[in-house]
């Protein structure tokens, strides 16, 4: 699969789908009613339509996972305070790392002969793999046997947005395509009910901001969709007072009619794009709410994630990701904010492990009970690291911080063809440089595009007269990482 054939197709097929239209329009069928009666029959399915840009295609191989939620902990949290344990720097805190270590390394806040800052936590191992994490995740130990955790992993950037950028486009800076976009647009989706890419929010603010969900030069039918925490999921989605379902319906097939005779004269493929979002709007009016309905589910699974149906949470978004999974819903991506311990690391990750490990571990067991587990990749994990050195910075008012720490830091995935109930890789005794098993950005781009049935080197998308992919032009597959 590649840029010239297959992944091309969608845009003449959806204007072909729009030329169908005008047959539905003469025969005073209109979009609209269309729309109404495919939901009152039941759950439609993409597969169940003309060939789209949205429709299921195949990979180049037969994937292990058809869904992928990822759990993205924007500001980085501290490695060395959760799974990284180093007794090494509990022994020479207060003191310079030697000079060696620290030569020619660059930091945002702090100089590099910091001094030393031992782990905050108590350490202890966990499950049948005897893994050793930190007490603030005693939800994670219960499915640590399930998780395949990452402890080498290095990027190349330094400040967070360009470095959650990175980790979302494989660039960093804005205008490539989200690794959401890219599965879309590789995979297309199961549901026309649903957007095919959904993201959600549950911190303070995300640094790289839309550019981590944007399509970037794919066509904006694969931008991630963002769902807001309460309320309705989607500005507007509900119909104004005085605007009833029949007035809905011919204003939709209205403005379907004057798209699509615009793309007949422009050929813009950003006008299919726009007829389709106004279709998915209408759909979504009756789909959304029932997917945010959370007190359809049982107690056992609430009190499991530690949700309220009705408060804006990490937990809710875990069982909305869940939820959407169920429904076809191909990739779904939670920010959670506020990881940022310039000041007070240990406050830092007890107030957001509070947060998240719960629902984290919940997400994991739950798919795995309800047997999706083998079918949904998730991932957990921030764009870099946190120093092995204390920041403290009486001006600023920081102080037993820890600055950002690109060289090494801890990510874990479950699920979809992942080896499960081991770790990979190994720092050194100073949690400064990987020291074997070290991985790239990059190779965790490839993995989850190959556990997905891609060979990532081959999904491309011919833009300003060269081939991109997510990857750019590095990556490879972590293979001890598969099952």
């Amino acid at each position: 699969m590649n840029h010239a054939s297959e992944l091309r197709a969608p845009y003449s097929a959806l204007r072909a789908a729009i030329t169908r239209r005008h047959f539905f329009r003469d025969c005073g069928y209109g979009v609209g009613k269309a729309a109404l009666a495919s939901l009152l029959v039941g759950s439609a399915r993409a597969a169940d339509t003309p060939a789209g840009p949205l429709s299921p295609k195949k990979p180049h191989f037969a994937g292990k996972a058809k869904a992928v939620i990822h759990l993205f902990m924007a500001g980085a949290p501290s490695q060395l305070d959760l799974f990284d344990h180093k007794p090494e720097l509990a022994r020479l805190e207060g003191k310079p790392l030697p000079p060696e270590v620290i030569k020619g390394q660059r930091y945002a806040f702090i100089r590099p002969d910091a001094a030393v800052l031992g782990p905050r936590f108590k350490f202890a191992r966990h499950g049948k793999s005897g893994t050793e994490l930190s007490e603030v995740l005693p939800h994670f130990a219960k499915v640590v046997d399930d998780v395949c955790i990452l402890k080498a992993v290095h990027t190349d950037q330094f400040n967070h947005a360009p470095a959650q950028i990175f980790f979302n486009t494989g660039f960093g800076q804005p205008g490539r395509p989200s690794m959401g976009s890219w599965v879309v647009y590789g995979l297309g989706c199961e549901t026309k009910e649903l957007p095919a890419f959904v993201v959600m929010s549950t911190g303070a603010g995300i640094s790289g901001g839309a550019a981590n969900w944007s399509s970037g030069f794919l066509p904006t039918i694969y931008t991630g969709t963002r769902f807001r925490n309460q309320g309705d999921p989607i500005l507007n989605v509900s119909s104004p007072a005085g605007f009833d379902a029949e007035l809905q319906k011919d204003t939709l097939d209205l403005v379907t009619d004057l798209n699509k005779k615009h793309l007949g004269v422009v050929g813009d493929p950003e006008i299919a794009t726009r007829t389709a979002a106004y279709e998915m709007a209408g759909r979504l009016q009756t789909a959304a709410p029932e997917l945010t309905d959370l007190k359809k589910e049982d107690k056992e699974t609430l009190a499991l994630y530690g949700a309220d149906p009705d408060k804006p949470s990490f937990a809710r978004a875990c069982l909305l990701a869940r939820r959407m999974v169920e429904r076809g819903v191909r990739f779904v991506t939670i920010y959670h904010e506020g990881w940022d311990a310039h000041s007070d690391v240990a406050g830092n990750s007890r107030k957001n492990c509070k947060a998240t490990d719960q629902a984290s571990a919940a997400l994991v067991a739950d798919l795995k009970r309800r047997g999706m587990l083998d079918s949904t990749l998730v991932i957990w994990g921030g764009e870099f690291g946190r120093t092995p050195m204390v920041e403290s910075n009486p001006v600023l008012g920081r102080s037993l911080g820890r600055d950002h720490h690109p060289q090494a830091f801890t990510i874990w995935m479950a699920g979809g063809g992942i080896k499960p109930g081991v770790t990979l890789g190994k720092t050194d005794d100073l949690g400064f440089h990987p020291a074997e098993g070290a991985v790239h950005v990059h190779d965790v781009q490839a993995t989850i595009l190959d556990r997905l049935g891609f060979d990532h080197e081959k999904l491309t998308y011919r833009h300003a007269g060269r081939d991109f992919r997510l990857t750019d032009v590095f990556g490879k597959v972590i293979k001890d990482a598969l099952a």
